[in-house]
């Protein structure tokens, strides 16, 4: 009996993170290969891990998951994930094709596993419910504003505070009880982890690199590569070197 493995793709880390958790407790046989941030990595992703099933948020950047799912059609079982409920009710009033809503509820989920296991046993993808769907959503237009990214970053530097332009901000890393954040002009300690911040961040422009790191993608000068797939990323105009870990080396497999 072949595995059920599956791809989660959304541009939230944490939403990632949380559905990956969930479905370990309601579906432990199923293995998640590979997660996506959008939809260009969604049809990479699927080339190298033909995944039985595909968690796929309707809004991402670039390729949206609309776009993505066409591509998908016929291939794979899909679960769309939306923020927005009567965008999603509209388009998926048959029933026929699943549907999650952020932030996910466990017994939605346990249902939709029920569901997909089936399915999955039967080798069942409903194709003409697919499209219709798809073509619902195309439809409805009702995209939502883009997401307004986080522009300053406010931080306390001596007796001031500072708001700091963000394409000013080399990196940010986690310190013991602070996060530092190295700029143009200097160094500031914030309150805010690096958890929230990478949320806020627009990730076109600032990448995580590590659990304690996010790094500006303009400063970045060169990765050299280390051992077990780690490698360390030397910036414009700085002697720090920072980390990659094997989680986000991902990020730089073009360099």
């Amino acid at each position: 009996m072949h595995a059920v493995t599956a791809l989660i793709a959304d541009d939230e880390p944490l939403l990632r993170e949380h559905l990956r958790a969930q479905l370990a407790k309601l579906w432990p046989e199923l293995q998640v290969v590979a997660d996506a941030r959008n939809g260009h990595e969604v049809l990479e992703l699927y080339e190298v891990h033909q995944p039985s099933v595909v968690f796929l948020d309707i809004h991402m950047p670039g390729l949206d998951g609309i776009e993505a799912a066409r591509a998908l059609a016929r291939r794979a079982h899909l679960v769309f994930v939306t923020a927005f409920e009567q965008y999603a009710l509209q388009a998926f009033e048959q029933g026929a094709v699943d549907y999650l809503v952020k932030p996910i509820d466990p017994e939605r989920l346990a249902d939709t596993v029920g569901r997909l296991k089936q399915r999955v046993a039967q080798s069942q993808v409903d194709h003409a419910a697919l499209e219709a769907v798809l073509d619902r959503l195309a439809q409805a237009g009702g995209r939502p504003a883009p997401r307004a990214w986080l522009q300053w970053i406010k931080a306390s530097v001596g007796n001031s505070v500072r708001l700091i332009p963000v394409e000013q901000v080399a990196y940010i890393r986690a310190e013991e009880k602070y996060t530092l954040v190295a700029w143009d002009e200097g160094e500031a300690l914030i309150r805010k982890s690096i958890r929230e911040l990478v949320e806020e961040l627009d990730p076109g422009r600032f990448v995580q690199t590590h659990r304690s790191v996010i790094v500006n993608l303009k400063y970045v000068r060169e990765m050299v590569r280390g051992v077990n797939e780690t490698a360390e990323l030397h910036l414009h105009g700085r002697s720090e070197l920072l980390p990659v870990s094997r989680s986000y080396l991902h990020h730089f497999r073009q360099m």
